[in-house]
């Protein structure tokens, strides 16, 4: 989820918590326990600061060992024994248990957008992305603006909050169904076909999809339980060429192909350089992929740019790689 609902969810927690008899009973361990809500809601993408360094890094790390199961335990300890230090003499275990909770619950809703996560580790390092829910949902936000305004008015927040997420259970139930029509629509409508991507949107009725078969990837979107094909592309294998397994070694070509299921590769010669180019096929927006990884390499077989990333126009990727050329 974005930074504003995960946040409000630790504000959620929070509320959750004044249901436990330690909490009510202890003002200061109810501060104690907001912050560490807060916070630990936060923390695992805190692994944000990566993109200090550069794109691929960040791209290969984020949502990866910050929001595997190793690290949830860390953040709950880590995050309830600095608050501990600075609140003390309160119920270190409750503290701890109500943190510990924020933590998981942010991992957990990570797991139901199209990014994902990969919670699972160290058991596997397999992205877990399932696709129906979106990285920025209005209706969760609004759910969780509308209970935060309710406690400030005066409403209960322990039953104030078991409402709100009896409905949000409710809406993650019907989105799931949701994606579940789409997927035997599409097994029904097309042969051989062996992943899908789903991306909901904003709007109720309309979902961004990728799926491959076995010879084609095709991106599109269902609009009112119709699939509507925007592109379709020959399934190639990676080529054995010493080009190719150049670029492959590149680390931005690297981390994108740690990250994307689902993608299209091309070739383009230009005047002076050849470049490499991958393209992730779960985000077309208004007709562009902005999720792509590029290696411009010269006739000496040198990397002279690449790049990985999101990037909403040519112009901007070009002026990235900062080289313009014209494809021969």
């Amino acid at each position: 989820m974005d930074t504003g609902t995960h946040i409000a969810m630790g504000i959620a927690i929070g509320g959750f918590a004044t249901l436990d008899p330690a909490v009510q009973q202890d003002s200061t361990l109810f501060i104690a326990v907001m912050t560490g809500a807060i916070i630990g809601s936060h923390a695992p993408d805190f692994d944000t600061v990566l993109k200090l360094r550069d794109n691929a890094t960040y791209i290969r790390n984020h949502r990866g060992m910050t929001h595997s199961i190793p690290a949830v335990i860390f953040w709950g300890i880590l995050i309830s024994s600095i608050i501990y230090l600075f609140i003390p003499n309160v119920n270190f275990l409750h503290l701890w248990l109500w943190t510990f909770l924020a933590v998981c619950l942010h991992v957990f809703v990570d797991l139901f957008n199209a990014y994902g996560t990969q919670a699972y580790r160290p058991f596997t390092k397999k992205w877990v992305a399932h696709g129906f829910i979106s990285t920025f949902d209005p209706y969760i936000f609004s759910l969780h603006i509308i209970g935060i305004i309710a406690w400030l008015l005066g409403a209960n927040p322990g039953y104030t909050w078991i409402m709100i997420y009896f409905i949000i259970v409710l809406y993650y139930i019907k989105r799931y169904l949701d994606k579940r029509e789409i997927a035997k629509m599409i097994h029904t409508n097309f042969h051989h076909v062996e992943f899908i991507a789903t991306s909901p949107t904003i709007k109720q009725n309309i979902w961004r999809v990728a799926f491959s078969t076995d010879q084609h990837y095709f991106v599109g979107r269902v609009e009112d339980g119709h699939v509507e094909i925007d592109d379709k592309f020959n399934r190639q294998n990676i080529p054995d060429s010493p080009l190719m397994n150049y670029a492959l070694q590149d680390k931005n070509i690297s981390a994108f192909l740690s990250f994307s299921p689902i993608y299209h590769w091309e070739i383009n010669m230009y005047d002076d350089f050849t470049e490499v180019r991958f393209i992730d096929l779960r985000y077309r927006s208004e007709g562009y992929y902005p999720f792509v990884a590029v290696v411009q390499i010269d006739d000496n077989m040198r990397t002279m740019n690449s790049y990985t990333g999101w990037i909403f126009s040519e112009q901007k990727l070009q002026d990235k790689l900062q080289l313009k050329g014209n494809t021969v």
